[in-house]
């Protein structure tokens, strides 16, 4: 028998009534968002929403970055900000705002979301306007900002370690590699292959055989004789993290904990040999890697330099030259 179930037309206090009815329980982690389409902050999941004519949705077209809320201050917001502007010039997206202005509504929005600890992550997008290719069409563009509960990867990948495979998905061209554009679906389709085979993440290998990077972030290597080694940055995301490390990494040179620093091509032959491989990201800060594609890097455990410069970020979260305080309107 024919299902003859009419498809309901809601009026508007129907919609947003439906709207709340339909809020799925990981909503809870979603604390205040801001839409320049709507020039303002909501603290409702049920109003976190884009129009579908955002050419961010039907056409891929924006630019996204994360900052870290620690303790109620925004680490690296800065550096972070500075990248999403870069992406954006690559991307052809005009910013509706000033650069001093898109910094405050990131501030004021982490502030409406009362939280001391999460995630911040914003958009600049070519905006709505209509479903056809060229931005021509939009309005104007949009920027979004939203508050969210932090992603937590598990203990055991900074106890026991990491597993990765070598990804067999196409890396991106160096420029849209370079582009922090919402256009993630390659980054998800490694991951994805790597959990099909029991690994935790995979790693990009361009077409010469060199190493690239993980499905979002960067991998570096500690060679035999203690050089830090990663590969240059003209193929793959400059990453916030990654850029602060080498510092750090640059700091272990003068300890006497690493010989050198090198920014140069890896083969995978060389990874598969190195005495330390990890990967290093905002989300995961620096976690070790013990298993390439089932074989052991290292002795198979987590590496003394992984572990040092995860000890040396978590240091750094309490220092203010990196802290940016939020403007809570009251104490909390």
């Amino acid at each position: 028998m024919a299902d003859t179930k009419t498809t309901p037309v809601f009026t508007s206090e129907k919609a947003l009534s439906r709207l709340r009815d339909s809020v799925h329980a990981k909503a809870d982690n979603f604390y205040a968002m801001y839409s320049s389409v709507l020039g303002g902050i909501v603290t409702d999941p049920a109003l976190m929403v884009l129009p579908l004519d955002d050419h961010m949705v039907h056409r891929g077209h924006a630019v996204f970055d994360t900052a870290t809320l620690t303790r109620g201050m925004l680490y690296q917001l800065d550096p972070h900000l500075d990248r999403l502007i870069q992406s954006a010039e690559g991307a052809r997206i005009a910013p509706p705002f000033p650069r001093e202005r898109l910094r405050q509504i990131i501030l004021e929005t982490a502030a409406a979301s009362r939280q001391r600890e999460g995630s911040v992550r914003y958009w600049l997008s070519a905006g709505p306007g209509g479903y056809g290719l060229g931005p021509a069409e939009c309005v104007g563009s949009s920027f979004y900002v939203i508050i969210f509960k932090q992603e937590a990867y598990p203990e055991s990948y900074y106890r026991d370690g990491i597993k990765l495979i070598t990804s067999q998905v196409p890396i991106k061209p160096p420029l849209f590699a370079r582009i922090k554009s919402t256009n993630y679906l390659p980054n998800v389709l490694v991951l994805l292959e790597a959990k099909d085979h029991g690994a935790d993440n995979g790693v990009f290998i361009d077409h010469r055989g060199m190493v690239a990077e993980s499905s979002n972030m960067n991998v570096a290597f500690v060679t035999q004789d203690r050089v830090f080694r990663h590969p240059p940055f003209d193929a793959i995301l400059s990453g916030i993290t990654i850029q602060r490390v080498l510092d750090f990494a640059q700091r272990l040179v003068e300890a006497g904990g690493l010989s050198a620093v090198r920014i140069a091509e890896v083969s995978v032959q060389e990874g598969r040999h190195a005495a330390e491989m990890m990967l290093i990201g905002s989300s995961i800060k620096i976690a070790p890697v013990v298993q390439w594609d089932a074989k052991d890097i290292g002795d198979g455990k987590p590496g003394p330099i992984a572990k040092k410069l995860l000890e040396m970020w978590n240091q750094d979260t309490l220092a203010t030259d990196q802290l940016v305080a939020v403007p809570y309107p009251e104490r909390i």
